[in-house]
């Protein structure tokens, strides 16, 4: 089920698995399906969570690194 939803979109449609799961007159089929999608929506949304955990850890070191460390750029290209 590819599908292009937004995180919270999917993060919604888990909660909905979950609670169709948690009902006692499911059918165990159904409940088996719907424990499935849950599933691969949880492993997506991780790598999302994953991914964004990065670019938060780019964007934090860059800013708190040392004058030093930081890139620069010579905005006159000579010494004098």
């Amino acid at each position: 089920m590819k599908s292009t939803k937004s995180y919270e979109e999917r993060l919604a449609r888990l909660e909905e698995l979950g609670e169709r799961i948690r009902k006692s007159d499911i059918p165990l089929d159904d409940a088996l399906k719907d424990f499935e999608e849950g599933i691969k929506l949880a492993r997506a949304l991780e790598k999302d969570l994953d991914k964004i955990e990065g670019r938060i850890q780019t964007l934090m070191n860059s800013a708190d690194a040392p004058p030093e460390e930081k890139p620069e750029m010579e905005l006159f290209g000579g010494d004098d």
